[in-house]
């Protein structure tokens, strides 16, 4: 069965950094896009980033110039790299993916809390 398990998050100071990690499995990984999504408390999941099957990314506003996203089809993982945190970027970040059919996937999250 599809699954996708996101690892990385953690408490990190503003202005730190954070790689996220999502081990996915049970479909053939390079034939689809893969996002990443967060939300804070009392807010709308939100897209942060999204990579094509082909690479190409595109990132909310609020983190552009300082997330990347990007992926590697050999280990099946798709990573956001995340620089200058800061606290507004504290919520449960989850790796998603929609497949044949627009049947959606989710991982179960990983929490990142910027605070000093």
């Amino acid at each position: 069965q599809v699954q996708l398990v996101e690892s990385g998050g953690g408490l990190v100071q503003p202005g730190g950094s954070l790689r996220l990690s999502c081990a996915a499995s049970g479909f053939i990984f390079s034939w689809y896009a893969m996002d990443w999504y967060r939300q804070a408390p009392g807010k709308q999941r939100e897209l942060v980033a999204h990579i094509s099957r082909g690479g190409t990314t595109n990132y909310a506003d609020s983190v552009k110039g300082r997330f990347t996203i990007s992926r590697d089809n050999a280990k099946n993982t798709v990573y956001l790299q995340m620089n200058s945190l800061e606290p507004e970027d504290t919520a449960i970040y989850y790796c998603h993916t929609s497949l044949a059919y627009g049947n959606e996937y989710w991982g179960q999250g990983t929490q990142v809390t910027v605070s000093s």
